[in-house]
């Protein structure tokens, strides 16, 4: 065994700052010399990350604990202390939690730690998922927000997401300043903590009121844009996968009148175990098998979000089957149908953008195009997103309508500033309802959104490589493509290769640089292929995988159906060869 990790291990086992069973937990690894647990449990700090913390629960320096937690929120603390003396105004922090194992112990522990460090705190007293969060920080106009979620990783994960104070997720210079502050806390003794009890009398942790909910729920409503009485005749059932969006989404729907409303009793309850499903991920179908169980003969709409609620996943039926939709394919219906209701509203602003990612259809954009609205490219992930909406607001030089990626996120409006599940289900639902009054279904519009614009496909290829060897490997992946750009894939010709670490386009031809990404650094290479299409690879920044993108534009289905095969295939081959 590594004499360093098996040190730090000790040293752990022995560290009275520690419970007495968090230390037993460790010391039985090391009487049984349990080298691959400890080995993974300390062979690096679990790292706070530009997205927060993430990781598998458990006794360790690279694992989940309220101590690691701590640490986090000791850094934040800091790093929003520093702020406030700059600003001159009392930091303050908004505190939500999901479903997940340890996350309401782990949101106390936080909020402990700012009341010890003189922040005030405003704390959900109950789960609630992360779009009320964002409302909440821009509601009650704190300066920070956190959210103790890991989204819809599998149940042995939990983690530590953090917003700024306009509702984003935070990104630079604050991401890198907070992640600076976090690393200077080298001794758990430096980490200051007041009692929970005790910080409550002195109102330095603050409850939030029902009110800042009915809020959030009034602002969703307001976005709506369908007949209730349509609503009304409308089967719909949902499934939150056990998370916490089963308040906010049944209250949406209800709201909107879908009286023939059904809810997955099995998954219902909160339970961080998960047990009825592999992963709590609503982009599987397994996810939704139990939903399309319990669906009635005149349901026609299944909708599940995961343990967060900020991601939606959706089945239809059709001709008498359920049918799983992709995350493109939510989005695209989704901004049609916003859009188009906008126009035939008399709503529609001149300057209305759209915001989409580099590895998502490029359907929205020609959607978008349709209707004079702007489409502004980011890098994967909502805290991008969240950038253009405040620089749209700071410089005024566009509204902000909707934004989508292909991993099931989607957010309408600008008084949420990250993916919501729980607007986006409440739409969908109504998008269907409306369909199924004209006697269609979403399958059918999105045969007439392909006849209306062009013919795309869209899949992602996960490939995961867990473990310190995992990260090496995906390291060594993506290393090879950069040192030998494929010419071709799939008998198709490679046109450019965007690097968007290197921030480069270039000429696969020639291997002349063209041009220049607009985005930040991102360790991401993307494929521009002869015939229109686009593959991305991608490492995941939250999970042990590898992503690749297939966005495929052809004629008609079939030759996109036999293109994809093509693809997938060849580039597959050429990733397993490395």
């Amino acid at each position: 065994m590594n004499k360093e990790i098996l040190a730090k291990a000790k040293a752990w086992s022995e560290n009275q700052y520690f419970s007495e069973a968090f230390r037993s937990e460790i010391s039985d690894l090391i009487d049984k010399n349990d080298e691959n647990q400890l080995t993974d449990r300390f062979y690096k700090d679990l790292e706070f990350g530009t997205g927060g913390l993430r990781g598998i629960l458990g006794a360790g320096s690279n694992r989940m604990n309220i101590y690691t937690v701590r640490k986090a929120t000791q850094g934040l603390a800091d790093y929003l202390l520093d702020w406030s003396n700059d600003t001159g105004l009392s930091p303050k922090v908004a505190i939500a939690y999901d479903s997940r194992n340890m996350s309401d112990i782990f949101a106390r522990e936080a909020a402990c730690v700012f009341a010890g460090n003189r922040v005030e705190v405003h704390l959900y007293p109950q789960l609630r998922p992360v779009p009320m969060l964002s409302f909440a920080v821009r509601e009650l106009g704190t300066t920070a927000g956190v959210v103790i979620t890991a989204s819809h990783n599998p149940a042995e994960y939990n983690g530590y997401k953090a917003y700024w104070t306009d509702g984003c997720q935070v990104i630079q210079p604050h991401d890198d300043g907070i992640i600076s502050k976090v690393n200077r806390v080298t001794d758990f003794s430096m980490i200051k903590y007041l009692g929970y009890d005790e910080a409550l009398e002195n109102n330095m942790i603050r409850l939030i009121p029902e009110s800042v909910e009915q809020k959030y729920f009034d602002r969703v409503e307001s976005l709506a844009m369908g007949n209730k009485e349509h609503n009304r005749l409308f089967g719909t059932v949902y499934t939150p996968l056990h998370g916490s969006g089963n308040f906010p989404v049944s209250e949406m729907l209800k709201r909107r009148g879908f009286e023939k409303l059904t809810i997955v009793k099995s998954q219902q309850q909160p339970d961080g175990d998960f047990p009825t499903v592999d992963s709590p991920n609503p982009e599987e179908p397994s996810a939704l098998l139990i939903a399309q169980e319990e669906a009635g003969e005149d349901d026609y709409l299944i909708i599940g979000t995961d343990p967060d609620a900020d991601r939606l996943g959706v089945m239809v039926k059709h001709n008498g089957s359920w049918i799983k939709i992709n995350g493109n394919q939510i989005g695209q219906l989704l901004l049609e149908y916003y859009l188009r209701k906008l126009k035939e509203s008399g709503k529609l602003p001149a300057d209305g953008v759209f915001v989409t990612t580099i590895v998502t259809s490029e359907l929205g954009r020609e959607i978008a195009d349709r209707y004079g609205v702007q489409t502004i490219e980011t890098l994967t992930g909502f805290k991008y997103m969240g950038a253009v909406i405040r620089e749209l607001e700071n410089d005024k030089s566009g509204t902000f309508l909707m934004g989508f990626e292909e991993s099931h996120g989607y957010l309408l409006g600008d008084f949420v500033r990250d993916k919501d599940g729980v607007m986006a289900a409440m739409m969908f639902a109504e998008l269907c309802a409306e369909l199924h009054q004209q006697g269609k279904t979403a399958i059918d519009q999105i045969d007439r959104i392909h006849r209306d614009n062009s013919y795309h496909s869209d899949s992602l290829v996960n490939k995961v490589i867990k473990g310190q060897s995992g990260a090496m490997k995906i390291r060594e992946i993506m290393s090879y493509l950069r040192d030998n750009p494929p010419r071709e894939i799939a008998g198709v010709p490679v046109l450019t290769i965007r690097d968007y670490q290197k921030k480069t386009i270039a000429d696969r031809e020639s291997g002349e640089i063209i041009g220049q990404t607009t985005q930040p650094e991102s360790n991401v290479l993307a494929y521009y292929m002869e015939d229109g299409s686009r593959i991305t690879a991608r490492p995941s920044g939250t999970e042990p995988k590898i992503k690749f993108y297939y966005n495929l534009k052809g004629e008609d289905e079939k030759t996109l159906r036999v293109a994809r095969q093509r693809y997938e295939d060849d580039f597959g081959a050429l990733i397993d060869g490395v």
